[in-house]
Parts: structure tokens; C-alpha cells; sequence
């Protein structure tokens, strides 16, 4: 399948079958790599790398996996470009192009990777925005395929806040890979009726299903997956810790909520996670709140039926099949 040119910033401008082909050129990839089988297919290419909000799985995945395929790397932290400050988003799409054969963006709204993408004379990726997450899902799919072997019809339920990104991308991935998807949270938080009413119809052709629940024992009855994300993202004011904390603690994922899916469920989250108190951040919730788990608890993320790890293994792989099929490695 020839992807080469291709800007990756939503799964909704992909296919099923582009979608699925990434995710099985991920796993050839990672294959190769586990067998130590070395190819340098884009040796003399270079990629930006423009953090405006720092990552530690998203940041490591595409070094290595541009080193891997032979490329050069240049990381632009918060700090290292004028993106948006003293120079435009137009303009820097224009400079970073002329140097550079493709552009990562990781930071704020949508509407930026989309401008980078829309000046650019190479493939712009995704590696989080506000909205979307799209390199996450390829490697949550993975991970699924991994564990249960095939994807479509698996009962997958998402707990916390479906509003943003991770609840956004994991709906619309499920939509059209034919997965049955639940958000699983106060209706507060539920996502927006617009996008729910195009992955409803999506879901119509894979023979997958979207559901909005606020009945956590009846959301999780029998899932294979349940996923969650931390309740507060990157960049949203302290102010909101409490109210999230009220409104979500409800849906914690706990060893009693694992027991109600089916025997060989499994649990999955994007990272980082407050699970216990050996983080700075979830010490202060600590103090201010006095809970010493968050979103999942210890003996969970723990657990036999945690594959968090394998989850962000598969970042740098299936951000290598990403990058190598839009520029070309493969086709």
C-alpha cells in the first residue's frame, strides 16, 4: 500500500485498511527488531521533532525508530522554536520543510498540526494534539492484536474523562476497526454528540458499536479491554484536580471492576499513571486530596493482566511503520 507523501494527523483521514496495514507493518517491524535484523531504508533523511509539550514515550519512540530506519533527529523542546511566538506556524511549516524530509508536532490544538501540515511540503505527524492521539491508537491496536489475535468484535471499554484526545482517538479507531467501544464515565464527560454521531455511523460498516454509559458494573460486564488515562492532561490548570477528582473517582479501574470483564481481560493505560505516591504529582494530590491512587490502582497496573509496558513498546514501533510508509520506505 503506498502511503509515501501522506500526512499523518487524525484516524479519520485513514481507512480501515490503511489503518490495519500500519498496524501490520508495525509488527513486521518490531519482528525484525526483536531478531536483530538492521534496515536503513531512509539513511541520509532527517525529521524535526517539535515538542511543545514534553513526552517522555512519545519523544524516545521517534528518535529511536527514525535512528532505526537511518534518519537524523532534531528535537525542538518548549523552549528550542519560535513556532507561533516570533515566527508563524505557516512560516515555520516552510523553513522546517526546506531542511527537513518530515515534521512531528506534539503540543496543543488540532488546528496547529494542522496548519504545520497544510504549508508543509512534507508529511506532518501527529504525536498528540488536544483532540487526537493517533500514534496511540496504532500502538493500543497492536497491543490487542497481540494479546487476543484478531480486533474486530472485541468488547473494549474506556474509563475517565472521553472527552479529549485518548477518549476522541480510541472511539474512532474502535469505529473503524470494528471494535465495540464504551465510554464508561459521568455524563459530564462524555464525548461530543458530532463526533460520536460519525463514529456511530463508521461502527455501522465494521460491524462494531459506540456506547455511552455511566453504570460502571454494566459498562465493564464481560470487556476484554479497559483502558484508562490520567484525569488531568498536560497543560490544564491545578484547579480542576478536585473537581475531576469528584467527578471521576467513581470510575477508577480496581481489582473489583477487573473481576466483572471476561477471565482473560486485560488493562491498559497510555502513561504516565498515578498509581501510587512515588511520583511528584502524586505525592501533592496526596497531600492536598489523600488518595494514593488515581485513575488505577497499584494492584492493577501491577497486575498479570496489566500489558501498560508491551502498550509502549509498541509506540516506537508503530511510529517506525508511520514514518517509513509516508516517506516512502515501504510499499
Amino acid at each position: 500500500m503506498d502511503l509515501k507523501g501522506r500526512d499523518f494527523l487524525t484516524l479519520k483521514d485513514y481507512t480501515p485498511e490503511e489503518i490495519l496495514y500500519l498496524i501490520d507493518l508495525a509488527a513486521e517491524l518490531k519482528d525484525k527488531k526483536h531478531r536483530g535484523v538492521v534496515e536503513q531504508p531512509l539513511i541520509g533523511k532527517n525529521v524535526a521533532l517539535i515538542f511543545e509539550k514534553t513526552s517522555t514515550r512519545t519523544r524516545c519512540s521517534f528518535e529511536v525508530a527514525a535512528h532505526d530506519l537511518g534518519m537524523g533527529t532534531t528535537y525542538l523542546d518548549p523552549t528550542g522554536s519560535q513556532i507561533g511566538k516570533k515566527e508563524s506556524i505557516a512560516d515555520t511549516a516552510r523553513v522546517l520543510s526546506g531542511m527537513y524530509d518530515g515534521i512531528e508536532y506534539r503540543g496543543f490544538g488540532q488546528a496547529i498540526v494542522e496548519e504545520l501540515a497544510e504549508y508543509s511540503s512534507v508529511p506532518v505527524w501527529n504525536g498528540l494534539t488536544n483532540e487526537y492521539h493517533p500514534t496511540q491508537m496504532l500502538a493500543d491496536m497492536l497491543t490487542v492484536k497481540e494479546k487476543f489475535g484478531y480486533l474486530k468484535g472485541i468488547k473494549f471499554v474506556y474509563m475517565g474523562d472521553a472527552r479529549y484526545n485518548m477518549g476522541n482517538s480510541l472511539m474512532i479507531a474502535c469505529a473503524k476497526l470494528g471494535l465495540h467501544y464504551t465510554a464508561c464515565t459521568a455524563k459530564e464527560y462524555f464525548p461530543d454528540a458530532e463526533l460520536v454521531a460519525q463514529c456511530e455511523e463508521w461502527a455501522k460498516a465494521s460491524g462494531g458499536s459506540i456506547t455511552l454509559s455511566d453504570n460502571v458494573m454494566e459498562a465493564t460486564k464481560n470487556a476484554d479491554v479497559l483502558y484508562t488515562d490520567v484525569w488531568v492532561s498536560m497543560g490544564e490548570p491545578d484547579e480542576v484536580w478536585e473537581e475531576r477528582i469528584k467527578a471521576l473517582s467513581p470510575y477508577r479501574v480496581t481489582s473489583e471492576v477487573m473481576a466483572n470483564a471476561s477471565k482473560n481481560a486485560i488493562f491498559m493505560h497510555c502513561l504516565p499513571s498515578f498509581h501510587d505516591l512515588k511520583t511528584k504529582i502524586g505525592t501533592q494530590i496526596y497531600e492536598k486530596f489523600g488518595l494514593t491512587e488515581m485513575e488505577v490502582t497499584g494492584e492493577v497496573f501491577e497486575s498479570e493482566q496489566s500489558v501498560v509496558f508491551q502498550e509502549a513498546e509498541n509506540r516506537m514501533h508503530t511510529i517506525k511503520a508511520v514514518m517509513a510508509a509516508t516517506l516512502g520506505a515501504y510499499k
